[in-house]
C-alpha cells in the first residue's frame, strides 16, 4: 500500500521560555550550527520561533490517518500558552480532507499542543489512538468509545507502523511510513537536537531516555516529518558528519 504524507499546518509563535532555557546544556557552538540549520526559528531578539503542525497519511485505498492534533480553537486546553487559534480546519480543507471522515487520530502524546482539535472535537468519529504507558501522568480524558489504547509497536496499515518512542513522556510514539519516514512527534523538538542529539529539552519527563530514543530514531537514517521546525520534512543526510557538533 502506498502512502502519501499531507503536512497540515495548525499555528506558529514564539515559545514561552527563554531558548536558554529549554535547551539549558547547549553552547554557543551548538547555537550557530541549528541557527545555521534552521535560521529562522530564531527571532531577531533571540526567541525561539516555533511551528505548530500535524500531519495526514493519505493511503491509496482513501482512508487517512491523522497524526496529532496541533494546538486547536481559542478554547482549547493550550490556551494558556499557546498562539491559540490555530487554523488546522483550514489546512484539512485545503488538502481536500474532511474531518467528519477520519477514521483514527493518532496522538504522540499529551502535551497540549498536539491534541487541541482532537480534544474539542473536530474529528467526531475518530478513533484516538494514545499509548496505554501516556495515560498515568495526564489528566486528559477522550470519549471513552473512541479511544484505543496502545501497548508498543503497533501496525496500523500496510506501511504504516506506530512505534513506541519513550522519554519525552512516558508513552510518547512515533509513526513510520514505509520505512522511509518518521513522523516523530516531539523525539526532537529544534534542530539544535538535530545537530547535537545529545541536547536535553527542558518538557522532557525523563531526559536520559528521550536522548536515547533520539539517537536511536536518528540512526535510522529516515526522513523526518517533524512538528516544530521550520520545516515540515527534513533529510537526515543533510546532517553530514562534519555538521555534527564536535566538542
Amino acid at each position: 500500500m502506498k502512502a502519501e504524507i499531507v503536512e497540515l499546518t495548525d499555528a506558529e509563535g514564539a515559545f514561552f521560555d527563554p531558548r536558554a532555557v529549554a535547551f539549558p546544556a547547549a553552547t554557543a557552538g551548538h547555537w550557530a550550527l541549528a541557527d545555521s540549520f534552521d535560521p529562522q526559528a530564531v527571532t531577531q531578539d533571540g526567541r525561539w520561533w516555533l511551528r505548530f503542525r500535524a500531519f495526514a497519511v493519505r493511503l491509496d485505498d482513501g482512508r487517512v490517518i491523522i497524526v496529532d492534533a496541533g494546538i486547536g480553537p481559542a478554547h482549547a486546553p493550550s490556551a494558556s500558552w499557546a498562539p491559540v487559534p490555530g487554523r488546522l480546519p483550514d489546512s484539512l480543507h485545503a488538502a481536500g480532507i474532511d474531518p467528519a471522515e477520519i477514521g483514527q487520530v493518532v496522538l504522540t502524546h499529551l502535551h497540549t499542543d498536539h491534541i487541541g482539535w482532537a480534544y474539542t472535537g473536530l474529528f467526531p468519529n475518530a478513533a484516538i489512538l494514545v499509548q496505554r504507558a501516556e495515560f498515568g501522568w495526564s489528566s486528559l480524558r477522550f470519549p471513552e468509545d473512541r479511544l484505543v489504547l496502545l501497548d508498543g509497536d503497533t501496525k496500523l496499515a500496510d506501511g504504516v507502523d506506530v512505534i513506541a518512542t519513550p522519554g519525552h513522556t512516558p508513552g510518547h510514539q512515533s509513526v513510520i511510513v514505509e520505512d522511509q519516514v518518521a513522523i516523530t512527534g516531539d523525539v526532537l523538538v529544534h534542530a539544535i537536537q538535530l545537530v547535537a542529539p545529545e541536547i536535553g529539552y527542558s518538557q522532557e519527563m525523563d531526559p536520559d531516555l528521550a536522548r536515547e530514543t533520539r539517537i536511536a530514531l536518528l540512526s535510522k537514517g529516515l526522513r523526518l516529518a517533524t512538528p516544530h521546525l521550520t520545516e515540515p520534512f527534513i533529510t537526515t543526510d543533510r546532517l553530514t558528519m562534519e555538521q555534527r557538533f564536535r566538542r
